[in-house]
Order: C-alpha cells, then structure tokens, then sequence
C-alpha cells in the first residue's frame, strides 16, 4: 500500500504544470533519482550492504534509464534560479555533450557488467561510472 501511495504521489508532482514548465526542477527530480540509487549501489560495492545479482542489475538498469534523462532539461537560460549548473554547460556545449557521452557509454558499461553477476567486474566498472560522475561535478557543477 506504501510503494502505490508513493507512486501516485511521485506521479502527482511529475505530472504538475509547475514540474512540466520548470526544467531546473525537472532535472533535479531526476538527479535526486540518480543520487538514491547510485548510494543504494554503493553500500553494496563497499561491502556494507549482501550482494544480490539480481537487485544489482535492476539498479544498474534504473541507473541506465536516469542517465538518458536529464540532459533534456538544461535549455538555455535554465542557468537561473536554484541550480548548481555551472555556465559552462551552456557556453562550452562540445564539452558538456562529450562529459554526457562518457557517462551515458560508462552507465550503459555498468549495466551489461551487472547483469554477468562478476562482482569483481562490477566494482571496477562501479568505479569507472562514478568518475564520469565526478569529472562532470568538477567541471559543470557548483557543489
């Protein structure tokens, strides 16, 4: 009963003219998104969470689909207001799309890796995906 309140709930908010209208909140939507699943990820890499191949590569399937979404939402002029994107995104566009590139090619990595169930594979290409993380953090993004 829980997870089909949330979901209305979530639908709801997705689903408002304000959500629609705004790309700044649109994307932060998505990014929160990115920001649960990726630490979910993460406990189990680390060790601190057991490792179940099968919750994993949903995961890391979830990851895949959030990484083709956000991009949509940075038109230009979205540089105003609460938003910790950098002017870079807007005045080097070859850059912003090759970091985006990068991680999309790197999350898809992650989810093929996934679905093989190699731990060790996983954490490595965990790895790999979180630096395209930070590399776009560290150029694009006021953190």
């Amino acid at each position: 009963m829980k997870q089909l309140l949330l979901t209305v709930l979530s639908c709801t908010v997705l689903l408002s003219p304000a959500f629609a209208a705004d790309p700044v909140t649109q994307r932060q939507e998505i990014f929160k998104q990115y920001k649960q699943t990726v630490a979910t990820m993460a406990k189990t890499v680390k060790g601190e969470t057991p490792y179940s191949k099968d919750e994993f590569a949903k995961l890391a399937a979830h990851l895949d689909a959030l990484a083709q979404q956000p991009w949509q939402h940075f038109p230009a002029g979205s540089d105003k207001g609460k938003t910790g994107a950098r002017a870079e995104i807007w005045s080097k566009p070859q850059d912003w799309k090759a970091a985006i590139d990068k991680h999309k090619t790197e999350t898809a990595k992650l989810k093929q890796t996934a679905a093989g169930g190699d731990l060790t594979a996983i954490k490595a290409q965990f790895g790999a995906t979180q630096k395209t993380c930070k590399a776009c953090h560290d150029s694009f993004r006021n953190d």
